[in-house]
């Protein structure tokens, strides 16, 4: 039994732990072509990335709780938000009017065909995906009232 176990959750813990993000380019925006392997990939640097959508209210809220902290969390942990905002080619048109209102100091990203989000297996937002030395090391999926400092705590562990 304990030898099943110990299998179980090395083998669990590889499959999870190995999974590197994939070599997608997306745009900024201001219609720069980014790709999320590479350009995120700063030894030792903890990514946040933030799947979100104008249309999604606790996206927003998640994006608007972490901003609270960014600034602190950013110099004491070495991290940096990446927002990725999937909304189509019907409501992209929305992303720039809520970034000017809100100042999020994040990297914006848009993901309009789908792309990362398809390649990450994503279902629904938001999500979140934490990355360290180019290899996924924590998802999450939602967003409730106070998720902020879980993922606070999750960040410092690593």
């Amino acid at each position: 039994m304990k030898k099943t176990l110990l299998l179980l959750l090395l083998v669990g813990g590889l499959a999870y732990g190995q999974k590197e993000m994939p070599s997608v380019s997306l745009k900024t925006t201001e219609n720069k072509t980014v790709n999320v392997k590479t350009d995120f990939a700063e030894k030792d640097k903890i990514y946040v990335f933030a799947f979100w959508a104008t249309w999604c209210t606790p996206c927003i809220k998640e994006l608007e709780a972490i901003n609270e902290h960014y600034a602190d969390w950013s110099k004491e942990l070495n991290m940096e938000v990446v927002a990725v905002s999937i909304d189509d080619s019907r409501t992209e048109k929305r992303v720039k009017p809520l970034l000017n209102g809100k100042k999020w100091p994040y990297t914006v990203l848009l993901d309009s065909n789908q792309n990362l989000k398809r390649a990450l297996s994503i279902a629904n937002v938001p999500y979140t995906i934490i990355v360290k030395n180019g290899a996924v090391v924590h998802v999450h999926n939602g967003y409730n009232q106070g998720g902020e400092t879980e993922l606070y705590n999750t960040l410092k562990s690593l």
